[in-house]
């Protein structure tokens, strides 16, 4: 019992210290705001100005404690008063930086136009004469940050920078559908230009081979005709063809009707493209074959055709053999006219020719030089030549070279001529 009444005693004790010891706090504070407003301020104060004020007012002045727990409100209720101070000024300050902000962003809201490109380059010069020329790096450094801001946006905000953006948007899209267009014709013509070269490519293979492939290269130019119509190496290849179908085909009126088709198209060739050796060469190639057909007068027509478009081709392409050797078996064809073929000729030309076999030979020994051992059929002329004129030996050495040339079975006539060569050669 007695423990426990000791222990509520001490209890009641330490409260009732705690309660005074909060009295006396209360009544500290109660002071201090008195003092305040009997002084206009606390600041500044120490622990001995609180115990002379406390001795001054009454009879009882605080304990040492409390004077340091007072200073520390006194710290305490300074910095909130401070803090109110500032919140107060914020108050007063946000009304006029709303009205700032409102005013900042105004012109975004209301539509401006846009300066021009000239405009804007003027501003940015403008600006940088501006800077102070002994500025140094930090000048230099604000001045390069204030043109990159001018390049995003103007004092209209976004608005002038989104609208140069649109307005070079167009432009691209402008070039770009241009180089498209460009690019893509450039394209579609290369296209073409492949696919013709690759059509020309195989036409010439075609001719160079037996006379199956041949019908293939007429048959493949036919189809192109109408893509094709326009180009002068496609029109002197397809004059070729009909040449080509005219030599294998057995027929005498399809033979006709093949040279006549090509003279045609060898004429447009010639007419698109005068300047093209080719084209004057195969309209005189296909007019020695309608030289074969019709009456003396046709004959002799053609065979004038025939000279006039040779003379032209060499003209154009002065070094290649196969002109030459045309050339001379017109000579040597003209040389063989009848009486009444040379009259007919005198009468539709005021003259007739007067190609000797001399010319034929020179036309012939001129191939020669060009290409040496150019073909069977060449040395067969020369030989004949040399005969007609009576050079047996010269005969004999070109006859001999005929012979050394392996057998073909492209030109029929030439083997035929040769053998007889031999025959008269040896009597």
């Amino acid at each position: 019992m007695v423990q426990s009444t000791d222990g509520k005693t001490l209890t009641l004790g330490l409260l009732a210290g705690v309660g005074i010891g909060m009295a006396g706090l209360a009544l500290a504070v109660v002071w201090y705001q008195r003092a305040k407003k009997s002084s206009g301020s606390g600041a500044g104060w120490s622990r001995a100005d609180f115990h002379n004020h406390w001795k001054a007012s009454g009879p009882r002045p605080p304990s040492p404690r409390q004077a340091d727990i007072l200073e520390k409100l006194h710290g305490l209720i300074r910095s909130l008063e401070e803090v109110r101070g500032e919140v107060q000024s914020l108050k007063e300050a946000v009304p006029r930086l709303e009205e700032r902000v409102r005013k900042e962003l105004a012109p975004e809201r209301s539509p401006r136009k846009r300066g021009s490109p000239g405009h804007t380059a003027a501003r940015k010069r403008k600006r940088s004469e501006q800077v102070p020329e002994d500025g140094g790096g930090d000048a230099a450094a604000a001045g390069s940050a204030s043109l990159s801001s001018e390049e995003v946006e103007s004092e209209g905000g976004y608005i002038t920078a989104h609208t140069d953006t649109e307005e070079e948007s167009e432009e691209e899209k402008v070039i770009c559908s241009t180089v498209n267009t460009a690019f893509g014709s450039s394209l579609q013509e290369d296209k073409q230009t492949s696919e013709f070269d690759v059509l020309m490519q195989k036409a010439d293979n075609l001719h160079e081979n037996p006379e199956l492939d041949k019908k293939e290269g007429f048959q493949l130019l036919l189809e192109k005709k109408d893509q094709f119509w326009d180009q002068v190496e496609f029109l002197w290849r397809l004059a070729r063809a009909y040449a080509d179908m005219h030599d294998i085909t057995p027929e005498t009126e399809d033979k006709k009707n093949y040279a006549t088709i090509g003279k045609e198209i060898a004429m447009d060739a010639v007419n698109l493209g005068p300047q093209s050796a080719d084209s004057h060469m195969w309209l005189a190639i296909i007019c020695g074959h309608l030289s074969e057909y019709g009456s003396v007068q046709t004959k002799i027509k053609n065979g004038s055709l025939f000279k006039d478009h040779i003379d032209k081709a060499i003209e154009l392409r002065p070094q290649d053999p196969k002109l030459y050797h045309l050339l001379g078996r017109w000579c040597y064809a003209a040389s063989q006219l009848s009486w009444l073929e040379r009259k007919v000729a005198a009468t539709l030309f005021n003259e007739a020719p007067t190609s000797t076999i001399q010319d034929a030979l020179q036309c012939f020994l001129k191939v020669e030089e060009l290409h040496p051992r150019y073909s069977k059929t060449n040395c067969v002329y020369i030989t004949k030549c040399y005969k007609e004129l009576g050079q047996t030996s010269n005969a004999q050495m070109w006859c001999d070279m005929a012979t050394s040339f392996p057998d073909t079975a492209e030109e029929p006539e030439t083997e035929e001529e040769l053998e007889n060569l031999i025959s008269v050669l040896m009597q």
